[in-house]
Formats: structure tokens, sequence, C-alpha cells
């Protein structure tokens, strides 16, 4: 996947909790959080991560259900946000998710680009989930496995370039 440095990779996907975040079922999900946040802030081509006001993460934010956290967060490329995904300790918490998520029917995951500078919303990313629940991969909302560059989403008229 190639990408155009006019553009970032936003990434927003969610997660049903098997427990409450207060159980001790799911302490070693919540031990993870600040590590696992460090290491993405400081992992080459972040850009950007949702984070409730006052807080340190947006765990307890829940625009998608009661029991569903969200994640949601802004790259450089699509390059940098596999690395941290599939090749930090980020990929030992992934391995260990079914012990604290429950599994998903439906799409849990979504990306899009977006012009460079542009900070997503909640409801942004709502509305890409739901595209991509509803009509699968496109240019407007896809996945890993189904991708587009930011070359191929702009054709198509979904990412708008940033106004130097």
């Amino acid at each position: 996947m190639t990408d155009d440095a006019r553009y970032h990779l936003a990434q927003f996907n969610v997660a049903t909790l098997r427990f409450p975040l207060d159980d001790p079922r799911a302490a070693d999900f919540v031990a993870l959080l600040e590590p696992v946040n460090a290491l993405a802030d400081g992992t080459p081509g972040f850009v950007w991560r949702l984070v409730e006001e006052g807080e340190a993460d947006a765990t307890g934010m829940r625009p998608a259900g009661e029991d569903v956290i969200i994640n949601f967060s802004v790259w450089e490329s699509a390059e940098a946000l596999w690395d941290f995904v599939y090749r930090s300790a980020h990929l030992e918490t992934m391995r260990r998710r079914r012990e604290w998520f429950q599994r998903h029917a439906e799409a849990h995951a979504v990306l899009w680009w977006i012009p460079a500078g542009h900070v997503p919303s909640v409801g942004e990313a709502l509305e890409r989930l739901a595209l991509i629940r509803e009509n699968g991969p496109s240019p407007r909302a896809f996945t890993f496995n189904a991708s587009y560059t930011a070359e191929e989403a702009a054709g198509a008229g979904e990412a708008e370039p940033a106004v130097a």
C-alpha cells in the first residue's frame, strides 16, 4: 500500500468487553493500557490518538455501547500502523484479546484516508464503521486485508488533500 504524504491513515476499532474494566478478570488488559498507549505514542509514524478529556486514554468513552470500548488513532502511513499493530509488543496484547473481548460477528475495525492535519471525530469514525459493516470495503472504509491507497481513495473522491 503506497501512501501519499498529503494524507494520513485513520483507524478506529471497537471491542465488546467480556467483563467490566474493574473486574479482576480484566486486570491484565487494564495493566497493559498505559504501556501499549506509550508504545503507540512513541512509534515512528504515529500522529494522534483519541484521549478522553482529563484521562490518559479513551476507555471510559462509550459511543458504541455501554460494554464497548473504542480505540481511535491516526498514522502517517499504512506501513507505520501495520508495524505498530503486528511488529511490536502490541501483537502480544492482540493475541490475548479473546480473554477480554467478545468475538464480533460484524466488522469491528475500519481504516480510511484523511487529509494530513485533519483530526477526525468519533462521529466520523462511527460512520466509517457503519459503512464497512453495511457495504464491505471501499475507498471510503476498508481494512488491511482489503485496502486502498491514499491515491485510490483520492481518485474516488474519498480523501481530499490538505490545503497548503
